[in-house]
């Protein structure tokens, strides 16, 4: 009966694994189109124009002790 028992671990390992496998190749509905989305917002991110920096004769008195 011990043997039987010790026979279970691996035959449930395998079933788990089998489960796993299956939900891993599922068919997921997103496809190129999330992507491609993405991909398009972080184009627009990066060719957006940024402020200036500011110099350091406009910064006020004391102001680059915070910093």
């Amino acid at each position: 009966m011990g043997a039987l028992l010790w026979l279970l671990i691996p035959v449930l390992a395998g079933l788990v694994a089998a489960l796993w496998s299956s939900w891993a190749m599922r068919n997921r509905r997103t496809g190129d189109v999330a992507e491609l989305a993405g991909y398009a917002r972080f184009r627009a991110a990066m060719e957006k124009e940024h402020a200036a920096p500011v110099p350091a004769a406009a910064v006020p008195e004391g102001a680059s002790d915070l910093v």
